[in-house]
């Protein structure tokens, strides 16, 4: 803009839906004579470091930053399969119910979530359930755990209400922050109550609030934790300087020196007070915000309260991307949408089948993220209460949930690999191909793992798409086997059951048995699609799943090898062992090639079947 030109500004703002605000900032020009001038200022830092982290590529960099703030754990293996969730299941009798009727129409599912709000009214970090709401919350879960097989996720605050006993206790230890207190601040809940959160920067205080976790909940069988409101967000929707205010002093010092650790260190209270409370089960903690070395800490995250537009389902595939290059291999979204617009809450006409069709693609596209989370409030978001069987939605919802749990023993082997090789599972393609400079500016496609290109399709009513493929290799279409030649952009068919997804020339993908939850079975039998034209390596990674013997060296690694000369598949010797791991299993094994295309069915028996007992087998394939 030029000086003394005035300009027209139109801003449109329409609320629609509980989480809506406008906020409109300005920035003024430079002063003259400083246009190219460059400056840091900071109210705090008492100098500036700097940290260069070097790698052959970008794994290699991420490798680099995780030896600085801490090694990733590997997930519990019941984290990878399907989360269901809710703004919130408001009794007992709603989440078993839930769970109730996934088992009842076969839908696999892996872990059901409770949302906040499940004291009483005027208990908020009391940690303890409304017994009018919830009667018996050891005995639901246990229910969760013996009768559906299910794990159990719940959402807990780092908040305190004024005058509850716990606040009074943490007050009385100076570990609350207490400018909103002062204030007389009220939240937005019933008539409104005075809150603040305690300080994480206290290492007594989070011990405290563990052992005020483990007292009220991880005693009555939770599974994991999920750590709302982590920034912490004391006043929501306020300025920087009204942050620190809220917050200051923490007890290492001023907040704008230290306020954007919170999250981590939170995460890190709970992390260890989980294992010095039960040393054998693993921590798993979803979380709203992040600082460096969370992942360290069990921590996982999710982008937050988005808003159920397809443009913003567009922006998950970048946001998701752009987090797992920033080093914290765990990310996860709202399947859905959170803030939905008022005319989908009871959708009806057109809007239904907009709606429909929107969570449809949305679930196509997490069916491929990292953790597969489901959430949102009205409508409802289980799929039973999207449509029903026989409609697209419905079939397609269930198909790629379907298709999650056939490929755990490919997405296991990436959370090993997590530990193992400092490897992160949601792949922009600059990760894999950097050599093809074109992938450098696609932010709509990803891979998950070194073999799976998904495109998700964020359009209303499209039913085609256009997909690079980066060059270097050959890429099979996943439901066809259809061979195409990389290097160039299609327009890809995407019928409303399906996204396009591509298997990367040179692959071997293991393709476990049909589950209902992630232990159902053992993957005593595993297809292996061998996707020829390269050569290919993939390294099947097994534990026990749910403990810290892995740390001990208590895992096994099975190297499946393929050369494309002579067509030679070698699986090799198994490294390692652990309690109870399978001593023989089979592997079924196919062959696609450019003149030998085969459409994707797991449940297709193929004509090579091999029996293995950790000793090396090599066989050349049709």
């Amino acid at each position: 803009m030029e000086k003394d030109r005035r300009y027209p500004v139109k801003i449109v703002w329409i609320p629609d839906g509980e989480e809506s605000y406008c906020s409109l900032k300005e920035q003024s020009p430079a002063p003259k004579g400083q246009e190219d001038e460059f400056s840091f200022l900071s109210e705090s830092g008492k100098q500036l470091d700097y940290y260069f982290m070097y790698g052959d590529n970008l794994d290699g960099v991420i490798a680099a930053y995780r030896f600085l703030t801490g090694k990733a754990t590997i997930a519990p293996r019941w984290a990878l399969g399907l989360w269901q969730s809710r703004e919130r299941y408001k009794t007992q009798s709603e989440i078993l119910s839930t769970v109730k009727e996934f088992r009842r129409r076969r839908i696999p599912l892996d872990n059901i979530v409770l949302d906040w709000n499940y004291w009483k009214e005027d208990a908020w970090g009391s940690q303890e359930f409304d017994a009018n709401r919830f009667p018996s919350p050891d005995s639901m879960i246990r229910s969760l755990h013996e009768d559906y097989h299910t794990h159990f996720m719940i959402s807990v605050w780092p908040k305190f209400y004024e005058g509850i006993p716990v606040y009074q206790y943490f007050d009385r230890m100076n570990w609350l922050y207490k400018r909103n207190v002062a204030d007389s601040q009220r939240d937005w809940i019933g008539k409104g109550y005075v809150s603040t959160f305690y300080d994480a920067f206290n290492p007594d205080a989070r011990k405290a609030f563990w052992d005020l976790l483990d007292k009220k909940l991880y005693r009555k069988g939770v599974d994991a934790w999920w750590m709302d409101a982590s920034e912490p967000d004391i006043l929501s929707n306020v300025n920087s300087e009204k942050r620190k205010l809220e917050m200051t002093p923490t007890a290492l010092g001023p907040a704008a020196a230290y306020l954007n650790a919170y999250p981590m260190l939170n995460a890190k209270g709970i992390y260890e007070g989980q294992r010095s409370s039960n040393p054998d089960q693993r921590v798993f903690i979803l979380t709203r915000s992040a600082f460096a070395g969370s992942q360290h800490y069990a921590a996982a995250v999710w982008s937050g309260d988005i808003a159920a537009r397809w443009s913003d389902m567009k922006a998950q595939i970048a946001a998701g991307v752009n987090f797992s290059l920033s080093g914290l291999p765990y990310w996860t979204m709202d399947i859905g949408g959170f803030a939905v617009e008022r005319r989908f809450e009871h959708a009806a006409g057109a809007d239904l089948d907009e709606w429909r069709e929107q969570m449809t693609r949305w679930y196509q596209f997490g069916a491929f993220c990292p953790l597969f989370r489901v959430h949102g409030q009205y409508p409802y978001r289980e799929i039973y209460h999207v449509a029903e069987p026989g409609q697209p939605a419905y079939e397609s919802m269930l198909w790629y949930d379907r298709l999650r749990y056939r490929l755990l023993p490919y997405l296991y082997s990436l959370s090993g690999w997590v530990w193992a090789r400092d490897y992160t599972p949601m792949r922009g393609l600059v990760m894999d191909f950097d050599a093809d400079t074109t992938v450098h500016a696609i932010a709509d496609e990803f891979m998950l793992g070194p073999s799976l290109l998904a495109a998700p399709v964020t359009t209303f009513k499209a039913r085609s798409r256009s997909v690079y493929l980066p060059a270097g290799q050959g890429w099979y279409d996943l439901y066809s086997g259809v061979y195409t030649t990389g290097g160039q952009r299609l327009d890809v068919q995407a019928p409303y059951e399906r996204i396009p997804v591509f298997v990367k020339e040179g692959t071997i993908l293991p393709v476990g048995p049909a589950l209902q939850y992630t232990d159902q079975r053992r993957a005593d039998t595993i297809t292996l699609y061998v996707y020829s034209g390269r050569d290919a390596r993939f390294d099947l990674y097994e534990d026990e799943g749910d403990n810290y013997n892995y740390e001990k060296g208590a895992s096994s690694t099975i190297p499946l090898l393929y050369t494309e000369a002579g067509h030679q598949l070698t699986i090799g010797v198994r490294e390692g062992q652990f309690a109870h791991m399978l001593s023989q299993r089979v592997f079924r094994v196919v062959r696609i090639s450019k003149g030998k295309p085969h459409a994707f069915d797991p449940d297709w028996l193929p004509p090579v079947i091999l029996r293995y007992h950790g000793q090396p087998i090599t066989i050349s394939l049709p």
